[in-house]
């Protein structure tokens, strides 16, 4: 099974501005429609620990995301979202090994 997913976990007190700029790089990315780009976002608030969030962003395949993180518009969103966090994410990479839908 192909795919590559990263996960970003990240405090902030500003999740409405996050969440604003998330949208904006979507967008952005779909209009464009060049190179590689993510299949799917998710974005997670924690339950149990106010403040700490994570991003879910699938690709499709490692070398898709690898050159996506090499974009300057990527670099630049990073950057950007990085200033709205109280303190630097931690990143998680992933090679997909498998999906289960249950309905």
């Amino acid at each position: 099974m192909a795919g590559f997913v990263q996960i970003i976990e990240y405090r902030t007190s500003k999740p409405d501005e996050i969440a604003t700029l998330m949208e904006e790089f979507r967008a952005k990315r779909v209009a464009a429609n060049d190179g590689p780009a993510p299949v799917r976002t998710t974005a997670c608030a924690d339950r149990d620990v106010p403040g700490r969030y994570f991003a879910i962003v699938e690709f499709g395949s490692y070398e898709e995301a690898m050159e996506n993180s090499s974009r300057s518009d990527t670099s630049e969103f990073s950057a950007r979202m990085m200033e709205l966090c109280d303190g630097p994410g931690t990143f998680y990479n992933l090679d997909l090994v498998a999906v289960m839908n249950y309905s």
